[in-house]
C-alpha cells in the first residue's frame, strides 16, 4: 500500500453547514487557521449558496479572503450555480466544488431538481472556472445508498462522476452521505467507477452513521484510492437523512493512517485542539473516538 494519502478536510464548510448552531467569521477563520497550524493544507472553507437555505455559511466572501492571506493552503468553496460562481470568483476563490447526485429523490430533496437539471446548471460553471484559471472538484452525493431510493445502482454513480470528469473536474469526491456503506460495497464501487474516471483523480468521502467510515476507506486505499475527505471532530451530518452523523473524523483517520505507517504531516495535538474550541461554538463535545480519548487521556493527566 502506497504510503502517499492526502487529506481534504471539509469541516469548516461540510461540517459546519450542517450543525444547528452556526459559527461566526472569526470563529471559522480560527477554526481554518488552527487546522492549518495542524498541517492540514487543503480545507473547503465555505459555500456560495443561498443565506436563507443555508444560514451556516454566511460570510464565506470574508472568510475566504481572509484565509487566502496564509501562503500554506488550498482553499476550496463550494458553488451551486452561476451566481454563486460569480460570487465565489470575486471574493478571489481558485479552488471551486461542484456538485450532483446519484439519487434522484435526494437531487429532488436537497436542490429541487432532478439530476439531469443539476448537470445543466454546473455545466455553465465549469467552462467559466476553466475559462478563468480557477480548478474544479466535483462531488457525487448518495453513492452507497439515499435515504429516498433506497440502494443505488454503481451505474447511476458512473454517469454522474465521468460527467463530471469529462467536463473538466481535476478530481471527483464519493460521497456516501447518509454512511450507510460497508467495505465491500465500497470497494465494488471505487472498482467500478475507476473503469471510467481514473482511480488518481477519485476521493472518498464517507459519513460514519453506522460506524464502517474507517473500514470503508481502507478498503477503498486498498483498491488504490488515495485521497480522503474527512471533518476534525467528525462534525456534520446530513439534513436530509434523518439520524444520518457526521463526516468520518479527521483525527481517526490520521491514527489509522499512522497505525499503517503513512505519514500525514498532520500535528495530532494540534488537530485535537482546533476541534476541542470549535466543540466549543457548536456546544457539543467531538464525536471523534480518538479526539474524546486523547481529551480523556489529558484530563486524568492533569488530575
Amino acid at each position: 500500500m502506497s504510503d502517499q494519502v492526502r487529506i481534504v478536510e471539509v469541516g469548516p464548510r461540510d461540517g459546519l453547514q450542517n450543525e444547528k448552531t452556526p459559527v461566526s467569521v472569526e470563529g471559522r477563520v480560527a477554526f481554518i487557521e488552527a487546522l492549518l497550524a495542524a498541517g492540514l493544507h487543503t480545507v473547503e472553507v465555505g459555500a456560495f449558496v443561498s443565506p436563507k437555505a443555508i444560514p451556516q455559511m454566511v460570510g464565506s466572501d470574508e472568510v475566504l479572503r481572509r484565509v487566502s492571506q496564509h501562503a500554506v493552503g488550498e482553499f476550496h468553496v463550494l458553488v451551486p450555480n452561476e451566481k454563486g460562481y460569480e460570487a465565489a470568483r470575486a471574493a478571489g476563490a481558485k479552488v471551486i466544488a461542484v456538485f450532483g447526485s446519484a439519487s434522484e429523490g435526494f437531487s429532488r430533496a436537497n436542490i429541487n431538481c432532478s439530476v439531469a437539471e443539476s448537470i445543466e446548471r454546473f455545466k455553465p460553471v465549469i467552462a467559466r472556472a476553466g475559462a478563468d484559471g480557477i480548478k474544479v472538484r466535483g462531488y457525487v452525493s448518495c453513492v452507497l445508498g439515499c435515504p429516498y431510493d433506497g440502494e443505488i445502482k454503481p451505474q447511476a454513480v458512473v454517469d454522474v462522476a465521468k460527467i463530471l470528469w469529462d467536463l473538466g473536474c481535476y478530481e471527483v469526491s464519493l460521497g456516501d452521505t447518509i454512511g450507510v456503506g460497508t467495505p465491500k460495497k465500497a470497494r465494488a464501487l471505487l472498482r467500478t467507477v475507476a473503469g471510467h474516471v481514473p482511480m488518481a483523480h477519485l476521493a472518498m468521502h464517507f459519513h460514519d452513521t453506522y460506524g464502517q467510515a474507517l473500514a470503508n476507506l481502507y478498503a477503498g486505499m486498498e483498491e488504490g484510492a488515495r485521497v480522503i475527505d474527512s471533518a476534525a471532530g467528525g462534525l456534520g451530518g446530513c439534513p436530509y437523512a434523518p439520524g444520518a452523523t457526521g463526516n468520518v473524523a479527521t483525527e481517526d483517520v490520521v491514527y489509522m493512517l499512522k497505525g499503517l505507517g503513512i505519514a500525514t504531516g498532520v500535528d495530532m495535538r494540534k488537530l485535537v485542539q482546533a476541534t476541542n474550541e470549535v466543540s466549543k461554538l457548536i456546544s457539543r463535545p467531538p464525536v471523534s473516538r480518538v479526539a474524546a480519548a486523547l481529551n480523556a487521556k489529558r484530563k486524568a493527566n492533569s488530575q
